[in-house]
């Protein structure tokens, strides 16, 4: 019987970090986050903070509001969830603040509207409210990872075409002319477009191609 609960738990774990990572992805599945999506992708340290910050909170959250869930009245469930992914935010905020101030100062106020993102949100409300610690625990870190995997691609195309840098490091040439528009907002919606197509188009598994395998 241990045995049995042990290989239902790790493959329940599965399903969960699968759906976090790729079937529910916050950005390309529900269109989600998309305001920090589109403001911090400029540069790629820029975005590692923001996906790290996210990733702390979400799992964070997710971990306190399965904790208290069984003590949390439903009238203020919301209300007792935006004060948790809020005390988290603030860690996360006094931290780069102390150690990374340049980083902190250039994401400004995008650090703080980690508190209204949806992905969070919708993961304490939607999984974390109704699931156990160990499986919201596993939702926050897909989710996350899902989450930080497609802003850092997109980072890596714009910093790359737009100033012809990686991580602030120089890679292109002389020859190489940066596409400024690559680092302003419409070059984001544009890297934004091609990620969510390129994986609509390509990366997704059409039911007659499930039935025939």
């Amino acid at each position: 019987m241990p045995s049995l609960w042990k290989k239902v738990v790790l493959s329940r774990s599965a399903q969960v970090f699968r759906a976090g990572i790729w079937d529910e992805n916050p950005i390309f599945k529900q269109i989600l986050g998309i305001c920090s999506t589109l403001a911090v992708t400029n540069l790629l340290v820029n975005t590692t903070v923001m996906c790290v910050g996210l990733i702390f909170v979400v799992v964070c959250s997710n971990v306190m509001v399965s904790i208290l869930r069984h003590w949390t009245p439903r009238r203020i469930r919301m209300i007792v969830e935006v004060l948790i992914i809020a005390s988290f935010v603030i860690m996360f905020k006094m931290a780069i603040d102390a150690y990374l101030p340049d980083i902190s100062k250039a994401l400004g106020a995008y650090v703080g509207l980690i508190i209204t993102n949806c992905i969070i949100m919708g993961r304490a409300e939607g999984f974390a409210s109704s699931n156990g610690v160990w499986h919201s625990f596993v939702d926050g870190v897909a989710t996350g990872l899902g989450y930080s995997f497609i802003l850092l691609i997109i980072a890596f195309f714009r910093e790359l075409m737009g100033m012809g840098t990686l991580f602030g490091l120089q890679v292109m040439g002389t020859w190489w002319r940066p596409w400024i528009i690559m680092v302003m907002p419409p070059g984001a919606f544009f890297a934004l477009a091609m990620v969510i197509w390129v994986v609509r188009r390509y990366g997704q598994v059409e039911p007659e191609d499930e039935g025939a395998a």
